[in-house]
């Protein structure tokens, strides 16, 4: 079998939302898979200070940040923060329409206060509604938007009640920015990522191919929400977990099961990526 890139998602695909501890199944399916000859990456939405955490599992690299910033072991292959113009109107018009901003820098993220109690208030709903929720509850190193020292920023969180409320801001960013909505799944909240279109998790996967010199056809990726879309249309092979979006499930190649039921660790074996018997308890 030729050596594969691996790309995992991580809250909802790797981990649970908001935790930074994968299942021992899945770890050892991705030692075992290394072992083989492949490479796995990380490919998250979350900044490079959020994944750093689970760095010590010995990932290849990350596409990070959506595809804002790349990087294999010390190399980083790509950077692009948004400017200072864009970061400028993005966080204005937010805030005029009464939305709710997580801004994610490469080292830090910080939020508006009132995100904890709004996120309180609402029920239900994916895997990037909870990570947030846990990462709140949990003082995952987020910090208030007082403390905010405009440093550059790769992406923005937005939250808020009713679609009205993004209006003008699509109107005015939506030629330079994605307006990436997650399915709501019975939850009382708007929640999605801006994400600069100079980038996403598809060109990052790219990107990662180009300098390995590894042909497209020869990546699989895993994921479980509409975050995910562009990984999922782009790799060679695409795995959406039982726990994930039901558009993304009918766009992926495979569904496994769910990240909590050992999904990582069955896909694997399912597409030979490891030895039958190297991810048994």
């Amino acid at each position: 079998m030729d050596s594969k890139l691996i790309f995992l998602d991580i809250d909802g695909t790797l981990t649970s939302p908001g935790s930074n501890e994968p299942p021992e199944s899945a770890l050892r399916a991705i030692r075992a898979a290394q072992a083989r000859g492949h490479k796995v990456f990380l490919c998250t939405g979350r900044n490079y200070d959020m994944l750093r955490p689970l760095l010590k599992f010995g990932f290849d690299g990350a596409v990070a940040s959506s595809g804002g910033y790349v990087f294999c072991g010390d190399e980083v292959f790509f950077d692009c923060p948004m400017t200072e113009d864009q970061r400028d109107r993005a966080l204005r018009l937010f805030a005029e329409g009464g939305v709710l901003r997580t801004v994610e820098a490469r080292d830090a993220s910080y939020c508006d206060e009132g995100m904890g109690e709004f996120l309180q208030q609402s029920s239900g709903g994916n895997s990037e509604l909870l990570r947030w929720r846990e990462a709140l509850e949990k003082d995952l190193g987020i910090r208030p938007m007082r403390e905010y020292d405009g440093r550059p920023i790769y992406k923005v969180v937005f939250m808020c009640s009713k679609t009205e409320q993004l209006a003008p801001a699509i109107e005015s960013l939506e030629g330079e920015f994605y307006f990436l909505v997650q399915d709501m799944m019975g939850a009382n909240c708007l929640n999605g990522e801006l994400v600069n279109r100079k980038f996403d998790k598809g060109t990052g996967i790219r990107c990662v191919c180009e300098k390995l010199g590894v042909p497209i056809e020869d990546t699989i990726g895993f994921g479980d929400s509409m975050n995910d879309l562009e990984m999922i249309e782009t790799v060679g092979f695409s795995v959406c977990m039982e726990n994930g979006s039901p558009t993304l499930k009918k766009k992926s190649d495979l569904v496994c099961p769910a990240v909590d039921a050992d999904g990582l660790a069955w896909a694997f074996q399912k597409l030979n990526l490891v030895e039958s018997d190297k991810t048994e308890p």
